[in-house]
């Protein structure tokens, strides 16, 4: 599997003029790998992530996934492909708040037939022993483990997380940072990691720097830290 954009550009319309979220953006990403999207507000970071995840289309260019070109997929077409292969952790954990953790988990499941058990995950992330607790009483690090469970326990090939330590604390951060580094690894799971925090992409495969929606550079990390060597 790998992941490509070939002259991406996404363009909004403001009445009798435009402008650009993304300009002619073109790089390849391989299976297994994650992936850290970086820079500042405005810059394209979630428009990519929402672009790659089929939330959003491109204006022009040309998206490949495990050799399917999303960039042509009708809406229909773009559901099942969002259903089958795609999980989405954002900064707000988006948890149904009358539901408990492992019902917030077993919706998401139903969503695949080779979705994984819901005990599996929630053993997976660490969460067990509070399968039957509602997210107000959940701390914000438990609610991101229930939202990461929630969108890996349909077996996704992508996971993309939008800014997933943005609402935590340091310590949370990189409890949460290990948890996607574990799913990376045991799973196999490509991950994409959208962050304002330059210190994640040292644990990450690739880094994609964005600035005013064009690409500034992009490094391949061949001795990337681990999460617990991560310091910010």
């Amino acid at each position: 599997m790998s992941i490509k954009f070939t002259n991406v550009s996404k363009e909004y319309k403001l009445g009798n003029s435009s402008f650009f979220a993304l300009k002619n953006i073109s790089f390849e990403a391989k299976e297994g790998e994650m992936v850290a999207i970086l820079g500042p507000s405005g810059s394209g970071k979630s428009t990519l992530l929402n672009i790659l995840g089929g939330l959003d289309r491109a204006s022009k260019g040309e998206v490949i996934f495990n050799s399917q070109k999303i960039s042509e997929l009708s809406d229909k077409e773009l559901t099942k492909y969002r259903r089958e292969n795609v999980g989405f952790v954002f900064q707000f954990y988006n948890l149904i708040p009358n539901l408990t953790a492992y019902e917030n988990v077993e919706v998401s499941a139903e969503l695949n037939k080779e979705s994984h058990s819901v005990n599996e995950i929630l053993n997976a992330v660490g969460l067990s022993d509070k399968k039957n607790k509602f997210p107000q009483e959940l701390s914000g690090g438990e609610q991101q483990r229930v939202s990461i469970a929630r969108a890996i326990i349909k077996n996704p090939k992508l996971l993309l997380c939008d800014e997933p330590t943005g609402a935590l604390d340091y310590v949370t951060s990189k409890e949460v940072l290990e948890l996607l580094d574990k799913i990376n690894q045991e799973y196999g799971t490509t991950i994409f990691i959208v962050t304002h925090n330059s210190a994640i992409a040292s644990m990450c495969h690739r880094v994609i720097k964005l600035r005013g929606g064009e690409i500034s550079s992009i490094k391949v990390n061949e001795n990337r830290l681990s999460p617990k060597e991560v310091e910010w």
